[in-house]
């Protein structure tokens, strides 16, 4: 299993969502698209982790819906 996401970092991934943030399901797409914010190193490394996990979790989602 890996490691669980802390509050902080759940909290700013949905204000990116809010702010219709356009994230890929591509984890190097998203690290670039990061850049631009200002962020630690590993503090945008995680975020496009858990943005690239939750995109691909909601394609999945959409697809057993249809």
């Amino acid at each position: 299993m890996g490691k669980t996401k802390s509050k902080s970092l759940r909290r700013i991934s949905q204000e990116l969502k809010k702010n219709k943030v356009e994230l890929n399901v591509e984890f190097e797409k998203n690290k670039r698209i990061l850049e631009g914010l200002n962020l630690t190193k590993k503090l945008r490394n995680q975020l496009a982790g858990l943005m690239t996990r939750t995109k691909k979790q909601d394609l999945k989602n959409q697809e057993r819906n249809n």
